[in-house]
């Protein structure tokens, strides 16, 4: 007789739990999916759906036990923040991902970088933090280097506004507005803003599987969070990612990566010496500087969209890694990537990422033909069938073109989009050439100055 297969409940309906849908479903796993929308692709794929808000602790837990739940794996940030872990793990279920408490470093950017200074963690950056707008106001006013001003708490990956960006260089005072403002309204949640000295390089993305001590790093990718092409406009959730069939980065040198791996495993054992042990993905997001890796923040989940990179590659049962990080032997498993390369494109509504977002339009995809192109389909915010979806105010559906060479997927995911119809937007240069040589470049240019100054 085959064994029973363990029942996975997945939380969340967005394209990175797509992504994870059909990694649970490649690694033997029934899926048991609680979602707050509808999403085609995680609804096929499931044996048992529930529409309900994952953070919804009672919601969460009575499906789990209802449905007999072996296991639970957290795609959304705000789940894992309101202690849904905590209480399905006191259910005897086993679950993938941190605890309320782990996911602190992620939840609270005023805590992870007060762990990075005292457990003295390589790779951080000036970095304050404040509860009262006024000290807010006065150190931002007498701050002599650009800065990034960001709410404590979690914002779906928009509420960060940096210095020469978002407000004009050396407009300070536009600044401490900003601080007010996320004082103010709450913004995060947390009552509470860090200010960062604003780091120049180019950003790169490390996740890591994780058992509480070891450490499993997954392959490299760079996302693009502005909403317009050449990496202008306002910040977003994620446009769109590629990777590299090196595993690396094109712009990283080698000691670049290690220095990247060094600061996740520390931070594992920072976290596990706290009290607190983190299992499941921790995601790095790190700026590569002249002085080398330095942290921006940490997620305590996959990555969206970088799963959608990471997950296709993914040669070993996803539900047997899971269960090796709940169990505390990753140090024997079995993980492996392919080395392919790969480019996402998000297809969002026009006007995303500003309050004039087009609500509502009407986008169709011919799932047979992105299939054609040489490329996968995720789904996220949309609802209806495939021909006929109607997107909301954030990101619909994504393709991500696999191949041997980043050109080859990159061209894959643009053939894809052809099969999409309707009025939409999508970020074109994700992947292609001319953006990355761009980035080796402006890397090579910061380079240069810095060997200027220290000539000087």
């Amino acid at each position: 007789m085959r064994p029973t297969p363990p029942k996975v409940l997945l939380l969340g309906g967005g394209g990175r739990e797509h992504a994870m849908a059909e990694a649970i479903r490649r690694g033997g796993g029934e899926l048991l999916a609680l979602l707050p929308n509808r999403n085609p692709g995680i609804d096929r794929l499931a044996s048992k759906v529930r529409r309900a808000d994952p953070t919804d602790v009672e919601a969460v837990c009575a499906f789990a036990k209802a449905e007999g739940a072996d296991l639970l794996v957290v795609g959304p940030e705000a789940a894992l923040e309101a202690g849904v872990t905590d209480a399905v793990a006191t259910m005897g279920i086993a679950v993938a991902s941190p605890s309320q408490k782990a996911a602190r470093i992620e939840t609270s950017k005023a805590f992870m970088r007060d762990l990075m200074e005292r457990r003295k963690i390589p790779g951080s950056v000036e970095a304050a933090s404040f509860r009262e707008p006024a000290r807010a106001r006065d150190f931002l006013l007498s701050c002599a280097y650009p800065v990034a001003v960001k709410p404590s708490g979690l914002t779906g990956g928009k509420g960060v506004k940096v210095e020469g960006k978002d407000f004009k260089e050396g407009d300070k005072e536009a600044a401490a507005a900003y601080a007010d403002e996320v004082l103010a309204k709450n913004v995060g949640g947390e009552a509470s803003v860090v200010v960062e000295r604003r780091l120049e390089g180019e950003e790169f993305t490390l996740m890591a599987f994780c058992d509480g001590a070891e450490v499993l790093p997954m392959p490299l990718v760079q996302d693009h969070k502005r909403a317009l092409e050449g990496d202008k406009g306002p910040n977003t959730g994620g446009m769109g990612s590629y990777s590299t069939a090196d595993h690396s980065l094109p712009f990283l040198a080698p000691e670049d990566v290690s220095a990247a791996q060094d600061v996740v495993a520390k931070t594992v054992a920072a976290l596990k010496a706290e009290g607190c042990p983190f299992v499941g993905v921790l995601y790095g997001q790190f700026m590569a500087t002249v002085e080398g890796p330095r942290v921006i923040e940490f997620n305590a989940r996959f990555g969206d969209p970088e799963a959608m990179n990471v997950l296709p590659l993914l040669e070993s049962n996803y539900v047997d890694v899971c269960r090796a990080m709940v169990e505390g032997r990753l140090e024997a498993a079995d993980v492996r990537f392919a080395r392919k390369a790969t480019v996402c494109k998000y297809v969002v509504p026009e006007g995303y990422g500003t309050p004039q977002v087009a609500k509502g339009a009407r986008i169709g995809v011919d799932e047979k033909a992105v299939e054609k192109a040489g490329a996968r389909l995720f789904f996220a915010a949309v609802d209806g069938e495939p021909a006929a979806l109607t997107m909301t105010s954030s990101r619909a559906l994504a393709v991500v073109g696999v191949a041997d060479r980043l050109q080859g997927a990159e061209r894959s995911a643009e053939g894809a989009l052809k099969a999409v119809t309707g009025r939409y937007y999508v970020r074109h240069d994700i992947g292609t050439q001319a953006l990355v040589s761009r980035k080796i470049e402006r890397m090579k240019g910061l380079r240069i100055k810095r060997a200027k100054r220290a000539k000087d």
